[in-house]
């Protein structure tokens, strides 16, 4: 029942519903702009699973090619499940729990699901905090692509959820979670949204995972991962209690399981079945997530996989993870080989933030980046040239930051000095925290620009290393001005506590960067004349 091969139960636009082969091959025609019930967390781990769908599928039938047809597609994913005559292993419900159903592996016997699951989005990994983030259990009409979704979601994104609920292979410990960065292709400057279209970041990026295969089974020829005939979907085996699976018996482009999830006919639908599981499906915990995920950046030195935490993609990770030496950088955030120098490329970065039994939030970031910007990236010293600008101009953040802090707690003192402690400020924290977000918004723009300025020498350098503290004056400025009247401070020592703050925090700014005021200078000298 619900076969994703034959049965048309996914939405996309354009194009309606689709079957699985009819997806994949609209995706490698291009003719996909969005999926409709797709939740804006769900759609990283969905990327990815396709992707990775599509590598094993096309590896087991020596394929080089990526097909745009719906019949070829359909015969290379069930190449990947011989000996299924009724494609159990892509139904959402099969009757016989001793079978495998889609990302369901078989129950075995003594193994008892005994929680009911009413509605997809209780199946799904997001935890929320007293259930106000997101509602949960909300989707009580939910269609069979919904579950899809969820499956998807929780399967290949799920971290430890307590006793007898385990996480996934491809992450740093439970209360980690998978993060995804990639590079993807933009669409001309015509386009009217500038963001990767779903079709050419799938065939880029599976195109990226045929052609490196073998690069990659040599970089983690450690993991002693088979070279053909592993497992990639995971659903299939057999799943005794306390059995797991090998890293040595999988496919290096495996796709995670990690519940015990199975899908029935309910009154109004579908409805689930969950289970628990003594121990992770796959025998990874000791890897720390290093297991080869095309997706993932590991610490070099410490061999473990991102974990995003509480954070955002900001400046400061991703200078850390992109320019700087700790990181290796993970297979689809590298230039291809079949990319040209002048394509403009985004980076995409996408995490659901997680912490220990609870979420952070849904972290995503598109940045776009030049081709020639992008090649730099991989090479040693213009890397190192790029890491240097970009702890330059953090530094000059830095500057701004500091000059806003001490003006604006020195107004909380009443104009004093000497009378400025800890607690003041803290009425400085909302203010400084909306300029490092413009801040951010600035910060790779400008970074490009003065890559790009180094090749016409050490005036050009200067004139954007300018443009850049003019930039982010704009910002502090306003924030600043907006703020002062707002720091409590006695009534008797107000005209005192802004006149001095205002005098510092343009103090220290001049100090650091006095060509931004030569022009109002200049004016004042020429009405004084």
């Amino acid at each position: 029942m619900y076969n994703l091969l034959t049965q048309p139960l996914l939405q996309a636009a354009p194009g309606g519903a689709m079957t699985l082969p009819g997806l994949m091959a609209a995706l490698a025609r291009d003719d996909i702009e969005s999926f409709p019930a797709l939740r804006p967390h769900q759609g990283p781990g969905w990327h990815m699973f396709l992707v990775q769908l599509a590598a094993l599928a096309l590896h087991r039938a020596e394929a080089s090619d990526i097909p745009t047809d719906e019949t070829e597609w359909t015969r290379a994913l069930r190449g990947l499940t011989p000996g299924y005559d009724a494609d159990e292993p892509w139904c959402l419900i099969v009757k016989d729990w001793g079978q495998p159903a889609f990302l369901q592996p078989p129950v075995p016997d003594g193994v008892t699901l005994g929680n009911s699951l009413a509605t997809p989005d209780s199946l799904d990994l997001l935890i929320t905090a007293r259930n106000h983030d997101l509602k949960q259990a909300v989707a009580r009409h939910g269609a069979a692509e919904d579950w899809v979704f969820a499956l998807v979601s929780l399967q290949t994104g799920e971290g430890f959820g307590g006793a007898g609920n385990q996480g996934i292979a491809r992450m740093n410990g439970g209360s980690s979670s998978r993060a995804m960065l990639s590079l993807a292709p933009l669409p001309p400057v015509t386009a009217k949204v500038m963001s990767p279209r779903p079709g050419a970041w799938f065939r880029r990026d599976v195109a990226v995972l045929l052609e490196m295969r073998e690069a990659e089974l040599e970089r983690y020829q450690h993991l002693d991962y088979r070279p053909t005939g592993g497992l990639g979907l995971t659903w299939l085996a057999q799943w005794r209690e306390s059995e797991q699976l090998q890293i040595k018996d999988l496919d290096i482009w495996f796709i995670d399981i990690c519940r015990r999830i199975r899908l029935a006919a309910g009154p109004d639908g579908l409805i689930g079945w969950r289970g628990n599981s003594k121990a992770t499906r796959i025998n990874a915990k000791h890897l720390n997530g290093a297991v080869g995920d095309p997706f993932a950046f590991v610490h070099k030195t410490e061999n473990k996989s991102l974990t995003l935490g509480g954070r955002d993609f900001d400046y400061r990770i991703l200078s850390d993870l992109v320019l700087g030496d700790d990181w290796a950088p993970s297979l689809l955030s590298q230039p291809a080989s079949f990319e040209r120098e002048n394509e403009t490329l985004a980076l995409v970065c996408a995490a659901l933030a997680r912490g220990n039994s609870k979420t952070e939030g849904f972290k995503s970031r598109i940045l776009p980046i030049g081709g020639r910007i992008s090649r730099a990236l991989t090479l040693g010293p213009k890397r190192k040239a790029l890491h240097q600008l970009a702890q330059a101009q953090m530094k000059a953040i830095e500057i701004f930051d500091k000059a806003m802090g001490y003006a604006l707690a020195l107004a909380a003192a009443g104009g004093d000095r000497d009378k400025i402690k800890k607690e003041h400020y803290a009425y400085t924290s909302e203010s400084r925290a909306q300029f490092d977000r413009a801040a951010d918004d600035l910060f790779f723009d400008h970074l490009w620009a003065r890559y790009d300025a180094q090749e016409r020498g050490a005036d050009a350098l200067k004139q954007e290393e300018l443009r850049f503290a003019k930039a982010l004056f704009t910002p502090a400025d306003r924030l600043f001005r907006a703020a002062l009247p707002t720091i409590p401070c006695a009534g008797i020592y107000r005209p005192r506590a802004e006149a001095r703050a205002t005098d510092a925090f343009r103090g220290r700014v001049h100090h650091a960067y006095p060509e931004l005021f030569e022009r109002q200078q200049h004016k004042e000298a020429g009405n004084a004349t």
